[in-house]
């Protein structure tokens, strides 16, 4: 099984990053800020422009260390990984099941269940643990809409009428997560999704948790063999990891929602953590920034149970453990593909 290594997050954007001898060199201005063994990183995330030099982009790629570069808002700009190590034969399997619509929607429907049954369980935990402060029965009732719309997925073979279900059992979950917010509601809320830009400071935390999730699942997808750009519900487009976003579906609330949810409600991220430019974007600020990923490195090593395979795993483990599963499927290991379903 994979080890969970660390991950260096660059969080200054005027920082440079360079090797000497087995280690990352941070530079700012040709002053050195800080030097790590790379032996123990298993990916670097930098925020900003100033880049990195040739030769660690080098070394990192010979030995499987991702150098993943973003914008200081947290949108995704480039990817450097070392050559594939990639089963031909698997990626070939993958490659005609996603270009059948019919196969593809059967794959794809266990993502799309994952997802709206752990967006189910969200909403039955808040009645559970706060029947006081939210509308209990309008909890219920969308928790039932939800199981309803996982039934008619359950045999559906289309793939547009999938997205269409998907996207009923989004609206009901969507017009709930606001009511999940229960701490610093002046300053906190969530009306809709935006995304370029985030225009709250709900949006902006979930933009870049899902960013992180999604560059999580690229290399996990990766490490078992897959392609992590050939996908079955999101279909081919250039630059998009179309089957990290598939993958993805089922964590995004359990995961990252929560992840969220959790910063606002215990106090951990506060509006002092953000800024708001001139054209409405909302960002956060470089301390609110380290806040968040100290926060989303120490959610990656909370052990959970596996709900299939029944071990304690580490929640930064899940996406490999779900790429291995989606592996063995398409190998024909597995008859299906075993969604992660979360209570």
């Amino acid at each position: 099984m994979k080890k969970l290594l660390n991950t260096l997050f660059v969080t200054q954007p005027d920082v440079y990053l360079s090797l000497d001898g087995d280690n990352v060199v941070l530079l700012k201005e040709q002053e050195k800020l800080g030097r790590l063994p790379l032996h123990n990183l298993e990916s670097i995330v930098a925020f900003g422009y100033t880049g990195a030099s040739p030769a660690l982009m080098g070394y990192c790629a010979e030995r499987n260390i991702s150098i993943t570069f973003m914008s200081m808002t947290g949108r995704f700009l480039a990817r450097v990984i070392g050559e594939s190590k990639g089963n031909v034969v698997l990626r070939k399997k993958q490659s005609i099941l996603s270009n059948d619509p019919e196969l593809s929607a059967n794959i794809a429907r266990n993502f799309i269940v994952g997802k709206i049954y752990n967006h189910k369980w969200m909403l039955e935990r808040m009645t559970r643990d706060y029947p006081l402060r939210i509308d209990v029965e309008r909890f219920k009732a969308a928790s039932q809409h939800l199981s309803a719309i996982m039934l008619m997925i359950r045999d559906c073979e289309d793939l547009e009428r999938l997205r269409g279900l998907e996207g009923q059992a989004a609206l009901t979950y969507n017009q709930l997560f606001d009511h999940m917010i229960l701490q610093q509601k002046e300053d906190f809320y969530f009306k809709t999704r935006s995304r370029r830009p985030p225009l709250d400071n709900v949006n902006a935390m979930l933009s870049l948790a899902y960013t992180l999730l999604a560059n999580d699942v690229t290399a996990a997808l990766e490490g078992v063999g897959l392609d992590a750009y050939i996908g079955f519900l999101h279909r081919d487009r250039p630059g998009r990891a179309s089957l990290a976003l598939d993958v993805m579906e089922e964590l995004r609330g359990i995961y990252a929602d929560r992840f969220v949810i959790s910063l606002i409600n215990k106090k951990v991220m506060t509006k002092e953590d953000f800024l708001q430019k001139e054209n409405g974007a909302v960002l956060l600020t470089v301390d609110g920034r380290k806040k968040f990923l100290s926060a989303w490195q120490s959610k990656k090593q909370e052990k959970i149970t596996h709900p299939y395979l029944g071990e304690k795993i580490s929640w930064g483990l899940v996406p490999h453990v779900q790429s291995l599963l989606l592996a063995r499927h398409l190998r024909n290991d597995l008859d299906e593909y075993p969604p992660f379903l979360w209570k």
